[in-house]
């Protein structure tokens, strides 16, 4: 899940505790080339107004003009977008794509304010759900999630299963050029951005949609900060800031923890961390040292793409030697 997807559910918990009726959508699946993967939400209400993406552009379009015709009033429908040559070039899906859509419509109730309580709380890392949302009577359900808790969709037997798991969070632990860089380009995509550094001289930065902790990174990692689907990059060249980070991040479930140096920092780090922290030979193997792809970056920008381009790659299950 992505940080869009968190806006979207506080947004429509905020519409419906304000008594707003509202229309949540969820990609169900796509065909050809599509922008959004299957687990992008949306939700909208009667004015128009709304949060979120299926597209990127003109499939909104396209549904915000059925709700104002008045379609679209089912508990629960599956809307496919795209199905023609024709309309996948009016709707400017690439590539012959065609979006598959669940669309919710659902008045404000004290049964759907929890149950968006409880998405919102799975998306901030708490726990694991299975949404059950049963296409001919509407009926909802929220079900603990066995499995990895990834964006995975099925459809059964009149049943859209739909895994929630905790939006991609980045941890930056302590602040530098690279780590401001790195801030920009997870914003981008989608993450959850919290930058950790206590420093005097870091007191006044502000970085856009960044959460500043003025706090030890090491600290608030140690206090739960870290969820299954966090990667903790330490971009300072600092051991104090650096090393500390490190040896908390290796016993939470971060899916990454990396720090920038060269193969000889990074070699004196790893003997650094077992001397002093007492890390193991498969802790230290957790670590990504040096830090991101190699792609011959030298000025701070490249280097944060070569972090943020391997924090992907991990978070998708990917070698490096099938890039």
């Amino acid at each position: 899940m992505r940080h869009l997807d968190l806006q979207v559910v506080s947004q429509a918990l905020d519409w419906a505790r304000a008594g707003r009726a509202l229309w949540f959508c969820t990609v169900l699946s796509t065909y050809g080339s599509a922008p959004r993967a299957p687990g992008a939400m949306l939700v909208a209400c009667g004015a128009g107004e709304h949060v979120g993406s299926l597209s990127g552009g003109c499939v909104e379009e396209e549904f915000l003009a059925s709700l104002a015709r008045g379609e679209l009033r089912e508990p629960a429908q599956i809307v496919r977008y795209g199905d023609s040559a024709e309309e996948s070039r009016r709707l400017r899906l690439p590539c012959g794509g065609v979006l598959v859509v669940l669309v919710e419509h659902r008045a404000p109730s004290g049964e759907w304010i929890e149950h968006l309580k409880d998405l919102q709380a799975a998306l901030l890392g708490q726990h694991r759900l299975v949404r059950h949302v049963d296409l001919t009577s509407g009926a909802l359900r929220l079900d603990p999630d066995a499995g990895q808790g990834s964006e995975r969709v099925q459809v059964v037997d009149e049943t859209v299963r739909i895994h929630v798991g905790p939006v991609l969070r980045l941890i930056l632990a302590g602040l530098s050029p690279v780590a401001e860089a790195c801030a920009a380009f997870a914003r981008a995509i989608g993450c959850e951005v919290i930058a950790c550094d206590p420093r005097e001289e870091v007191e006044h930065i502000v970085l856009d949609g960044v959460q500043m902790q003025r706090v030890l990174p090491s600290l608030f990692i140690g206090a739960g900060g870290c969820h299954a689907a966090t990667a903790v990059v330490a971009l300072t060249h600092d051991p104090r800031i650096d090393d500390l980070a490190l040896m908390e991040a290796v016993h939470t479930p971060a899916f990454y923890i990396g720090a920038m140096g060269s193969q000889a920092t990074s070699a004196k780090r790893a003997e650094r961390l077992k001397r002093v922290g007492g890390l193991s030979n498969e802790q230290i193997a957790r670590l990504h040292m040096p830090i991101g792809l190699d792609l011959g970056s030298k000025a701070p920008a490249e280097i944060a793409l070569a972090v943020m381009a391997d924090v992907l790659r991990v978070y998708h299950g990917r070698e490096r030697h099938a890039l």
